[in-house]
């Protein structure tokens, strides 16, 4: 437990210092294009992705650094391609919001809002038809909720009975736009009532609630029960974009105070984990600004898939 305890955090901490320095790299203007934080979202992909392995793929959004950490693509790679570089994860074509590792199970952050969830009905329909007991997991956001790809996915995955998880990340606001506005239902979750599948709501700045009710959802999806909707309700801690103004609660502090009041790690335990991840981030962004850029000839390259 100890140790599941001790990843969790260096997951939720490898995050947060990751974005925390994306929003400061940013603010030289050496980071080309645009980027979209996930601060203050930790414990949604920390606490969904520690029940997946290499059997599962994930669809992020456009605020998807979160998501790509929580299923193990490579920090450095990471950093290397929001700069725009050759050595990034996508040779540094795909930038932020495009972000990918497919050898992860990371199907990639996306662009188009409720892009992702059509996509993992695809690799839950492959798991089920190989037998591999993999599951797709779509993170998408309250916006995301409204679009036609997303309902259509969840009814696919009713109708097919796919082992599939849908985690709306519901923060309050798409773009500016508050929910409490835009969404006909007061919550989101409750519209997985209409596709024939169970609907959950957890607080998003307690990493265990999520972890519990993720955990529950991939052991039914795993065991043939078929899809699950939850709802994690947070604020993000900066704005929409970066450059916008911030919120303030935070899931880090939340999840330190349990575990130390509890006894189950200690202070110097989590400060430790909190001075490697600091290394590692000061690491990834020397390494990055060294890498090679793309070059013209590179222009033609990863542009068509040989089969």
């Amino acid at each position: 437990m100890t140790d599941t305890l001790r990843e969790a955090y260096r997951v939720m901490r490898t995050i947060r210092a990751f974005e925390e320095r994306v929003h400061e790299e940013f603010a030289t203007g050496e980071i080309p294009g645009f980027v979209h934080l996930y601060a203050g979202e930790e414990a949604s992909a920390a606490g969904v992705c520690a029940h997946l392995d290499d059997r599962d793929a994930i669809a992020g959004t456009h605020r998807g650094h979160g998501h790509c950490i929580a299923k193990g693509v490579d920090v450095k790679a990471m950093m290397a391609e929001i700069y725009g570089r050759k050595t990034g994860s996508c040779h540094g074509k795909g930038g932020s919001m495009h972000i990918a590792d497919l050898s992860k199970g990371m199907l990639g952050a996306n662009g188009i809002v409720g892009g992702g969830p059509p996509l993992i009905c695809g690799t839950a329909l492959a798991a089920k038809q190989q037998h591999t007991g993999g599951v797709g997991v779509a993170f998408f956001g309250d916006g995301a909720g409204n679009q036609g790809t997303t309902l259509e996915a969840l009814n696919l995955a009713s109708v097919w009975d796919l082992p599939a998880i849908f985690i709306a990340e519901n923060n309050g606001y798409a773009e500016a736009t508050a929910s409490s506005w835009s969404v006909a239902s007061d919550n989101i979750a409750d519209r997985a009532a209409g596709f024939g599948m169970p609907g959950v709501i957890v607080d998003g700045f307690d990493f265990f609630a999520v972890h519990e009710a993720a955990g529950e959802a991939v052991e039914r999806a795993r065991g043939g029960g078929g899809p699950t909707l939850i709802e994690v309700k947070f604020t993000r801690y900066h704005g929409h974009f970066e450059g916008d103004r911030p919120a303030s609660l935070d899931c880090l502090t939340r999840f330190r105070d349990r575990v130390t009041e509890a006894g189950e790690l200690a202070e110097h335990a989590l400060d430790a984990i909190d001075a490697e991840v600091a290394k590692l981030i000061e690491d990834a962004v020397s390494e990055a600004k060294a890498a090679p850029k793309p070059t013209k000839d590179d222009l033609e390259t990863d542009v068509y898939v040989s089969y």
